[in-house]
């Protein structure tokens, strides 16, 4: 399917790595331009010469804290007129709430709903006057159905749910779409930082980890970024346009919820 979006240019946070880099190669693939953002500069800059090299697309690497200012700055001055945006950031650790204090939470807020919320406010006019525009954030299932583990993660990411529900429906009748993408468990980075707290705290071997937590998603294994990104590139098209505010789930099955 030609998804009509060749030539247009989107800033993919996170994406270095993980399923912020299978939505930045799904949208190479598509033929769009991207400004590739992520913290570590050698990871970012090689993931950037691989999309590159692959697709033929220009991509530009900015390495910088998206969830800082000076970050955001950077990302949005190299991805001036943007066509698309992913958001994206890691998650915060899993803990009890006894673990967490006013700090924790101020910084999981930061990096996982108030960064995007600005990414948004930044990119926003140039969409509404152009009269096309594409936004995913990339939450999680947990804002659908939480994960007692992930308090930090629950919070704020259902905080950004909440922005979004009301913002992507100001901004429809402008040709500008905001909707998200909610993660289970793929195979990534995130999956085996969770495995690895299972293992240590059970005893248990990383191959077990893994196969008990197979277990409990209906599709018996962990989603790829490949099929991630495939998704994305999707509600980036042009023919994505009535899909609006909507939190879409891939987690395989594994949040048993009817809405």
């Amino acid at each position: 399917m030609d998804l009509g979006i060749r030539d247009k240019k989107a800033i993919v946070c996170a994406g270095s790595k993980g399923l912020g880099r299978g939505c930045a190669e799904a949208l190479a693939e598509a033929g769009v331009e991207i400004v590739l953002n992520a913290r570590s500069a050698d990871v970012l800059e090689a993931t950037a010469r691989e999309i590159a090299g692959k697709y033929g697309v220009k991509v530009t690497p900015v390495a910088a804290d998206i969830t800082t200012e000076d970050g955001r700055k950077a990302v949005l001055a190299a991805g001036e007129g943007a066509d698309i945006l992913v958001n994206n950031a890691g998650g915060p650790p899993p803990g009890l709430w006894s673990d967490w204090n006013r700090d924790d939470f101020i910084k999981a807020l930061d990096a996982n709903m108030l960064a995007p919320i600005a990414m948004m406010q930044a990119v926003l006019p140039t969409m509404i006057d152009r009269g096309w525009g594409r936004i995913v954030n990339i939450t999680s299932q947990s804002v659908k159905a939480p994960i007692a583990q992930l308090g930090l993660s629950n919070s704020a990411r259902s905080g950004l749910t909440g922005f979004v529900a009301g913002t992507s429906r100001q901004v429809a009748g402008y040709g500008v779409t905001i909707n998200n993408m909610l993660p289970g468990i793929h195979a990534t980075d995130r999956a085996i930082s969770l495995d690895s707290g299972v293992m240590k705290a059970e005893g248990i071997s990383m191959e077990e980890a893994q196969a008990r937590r197979a277990r409990t998603i209906p599709a018996g294994r962990y989603g790829t970024s490949t099929e991630f990104g495939s998704m994305c590139a999707f509600l980036c098209s042009q023919h994505a346009g009535f899909i609006v505010g909507q939190n879409i789930s891939l987690d395989g099955g594994a949040a048993n919820i009817s809405v």
